[in-house]
């Protein structure tokens, strides 16, 4: 079941999730529509809101040649509208990383535009916001996808040699893939934080005595500093 070609065009109206397979539906269909829980419209609604609205890619072969499309009716709109998810305004960039992902795609000789398409949704979710980023999270789409793809092939292996290498070869992509959202993260950082703990004390006399507190190190001798 392919539940995205479902909600891939979501609307909400306020009772059911109105797909393009109901909107073409005839008025002479006489099946009564679903009616939603609350629960299943506050999910549908939430799905919807959160969706990115940009072009799904589509993959032909005519005369031997791989073609790579928009599913958008303006390609020179659909372009932008994907072009500005990856955070660039330069078509040569667009063009490669676009094809690279294809590359990383390939099955059996040809592109496969399901696994194609994923990856453009893994470097969607991440929200890009520089050329950088966008291939940063264009690799970690790719690592991601061969991870899933060692863990699959281990169901099938039977001799220990070959359940070694292909435990060591997960765990290497389960940690690259680790240590690139660690990169994202550090490369998103702001700078240091700087936290200021206030310290206050009230001695016998019911004087209080308010000031930063500096922690120097085990066994130093100076006090922190204060202001009566």
């Amino acid at each position: 079941m392919d539940g995205s070609k479902e909600l891939s065009g979501c609307q909400s109206n306020g009772d059911h999730i109105v797909s393009k397979k109901n909107r073409n539906r005839q008025p002479t269909d006489i099946a009564t529509p679903y009616k939603p829980k609350l629960d299943e419209r506050a999910a549908a609604d939430a799905v919807c809101a959160r969706r990115i609205r940009t072009p799904r890619v589509k993959v032909s072969e005519a005369k031997g040649r791989t073609e790579i499309s928009l599913d958008h009716p303006n390609p020179i709109y659909g372009q932008a509208l994907l072009m500005s998810v990856f955070a660039t305004g330069e078509v040569d960039f667009f063009a490669e990383i676009l094809s690279q992902l294809a590359n990383a795609s390939v099955q059996d000789g040809k592109i496969n535009e399901r696994e194609l398409n994923f990856m453009i949704s893994v470097v969607k979710g991440i929200q890009p916001r520089d050329q950088l980023e966008t291939m940063l999270a264009a690799q970690m789409a790719v690592v991601h996808s061969l991870t899933m793809n060692m863990a699959s092939r281990l169901k099938g292996i039977f001799t220990l040699p070959q359940l070694d290498s292909m435990e060591r070869a997960m765990n290497k992509l389960a940690r690259t893939f680790a240590g690139h959202l660690e990169a994202l993260k550090r490369y998103r950082s702001t700078g240091e934080q700087k936290v200021t703990v206030e310290h206050v004390t009230v001695n016998e006399g019911g004087q209080a005595i308010v000031g930063n507190v500096a922690h120097r190190g085990e066994g130093s001798s100076k006090k922190p500093e204060t202001t009566s």
